[in-house]
């Protein structure tokens, strides 16, 4: 390529980039209560922003992991800004967020937006190389579940630095009305390795085809335990544990298996099913108020769980920013709007 070309190409995609995060407001900084441990006085972040200590300070008490990726942007905006507003310790967070490889240093445009909205943020942005799951990964239900950053979450325990012994995994399409420090410090027991709300009133067998239960080997792997439904959307995850049971190479034997013979239809749900259903431990279902995008087909709007909510979760086809867009949201998509930080192209001009 002409070197005149390529400077063009750069200077292109860089204005690009800026314009997609000025698409984005600022949000408002949020202070520690008085009730919070002192904060790191130093001024290294470890290369993500907003100073205040690296990954690896003693002073960080929650740590959160999210996936970065452009079409869910709009999405993670809004989850980031509603674990800060919630907080009583909002300084004392720290953000990992895994994207792709493929995006320019730095995270590529959606990190340039982070920057610009969270400029306080403590964060740091992880590459993550798609080919090594790309060859696992079948077709599933929904196109969107097999995207490869869908199954970064496999991978925290490689891609996170070691210090981090405990992470909250949040995905893009939700929202906190809690404290996320109360999440984190749920009590795994002796042996868990994570921990998430259990739903033991779904149909577990609808999560794997008829292959799987017919298959007298396969059947057994539910032998001895209890299995039920929980939501990989938000989890609590011992990443020390996560490795030393060898976590990531037991869900991706069972994706290889699937290669061989469909054994489920549902992304990457199944074969954390298979792996940890049964031996977690449990959190409160306030904490996964989750379906709110309707079913993987259609979308439909649903209503709330009962009980308390401490986090609305809109899995499912239907995302409360497209529907609102669309100007036909969903009355649950009005709780989620106070959260969004995208400005219009009117609002941009005004």
């Amino acid at each position: 390529m002409p070197p005149l070309l390529l400077l063009s190409l750069l200077l292109l995609s860089s204005a690009a980039a800026d314009e997609n995060a000025a698409r984005f407001r600022e949000a408002p900084k949020f202070y520690n209560s008085a009730t919070c441990p002192p904060i790191d006085v130093d001024s290294s972040d470890g290369g993500g922003g907003g100073g205040g200590g690296g990954a690896c300070s003693p002073h960080v008490l929650v740590h959160v992991a999210m996936t970065l990726d452009h079409s869910y942007l709009r999405g993670s905006m809004a989850a980031i800004l509603s674990v800060l507003q919630h907080t009583s310790c909002p300084e004392s967070l720290f953000f990992h967020f895994v994207t792709s490889a493929s995006a320019a240093g730095g995270g590529g445009a959606a990190g340039e937006a982070l920057r610009r909205s969270f400029p306080y943020l403590r964060f740091q942005i992880y590459p993550f190389d798609e080919s090594a799951v790309r060859r696992l990964i079948s077709t599933s239900i929904r196109p969107a579940l097999d995207k490869p950053l869908n199954y970064a979450r496999i991978y925290l325990s490689s891609l996170l630095p070691r210090c981090v012994r405990r992470v909250v995994y949040l995905d893009s399409d939700l929202v906190l009305v809690d404290d996320v420090a109360t999440l984190a410090a749920t009590p795994l027991g002796e042996s868990a390795v994570l921990a998430a709300p259990e739903y033991c009133n779904a149909n577990f067998t609808a999560y794997f085809t008829q292959t799987f239960w017919s298959n007298p080997t396969l059947s057994m792997t539910f032998a001895d335990r209890t299995p039920c439904y929980f939501n990989t959307g938000v989890m609590v995850i011992d990443l020390g544990r996560w490795m030393e049971g060898g976590c990531t190479v037991r869900i991706e034997e069972w994706m290889e298996m699937q290669k061989r013979m469909r054994i489920y239809e549902l992304g990457s749900l199944p074969p954390f099913l298979l792996v940890f259903a049964g031996r977690i431990a449990t959190v409160d279902h306030r904490w996964n108020q989750h379906g709110l995008g309707g079913d993987n087909f259609r979308g439909l709007c649903r209503d709330l769980h009962p009980g308390p909510v401490s986090l609305l979760h809109w899995s499912g086809k239907g995302k409360p920013w497209a529907r609102l867009d669309a100007n036909r949201p969903c009355p649950l998509d009005s709780l989620w709007q106070p959260y969004d930080l995208y400005q219009t192209p009117f609002a941009l001009d005004s």
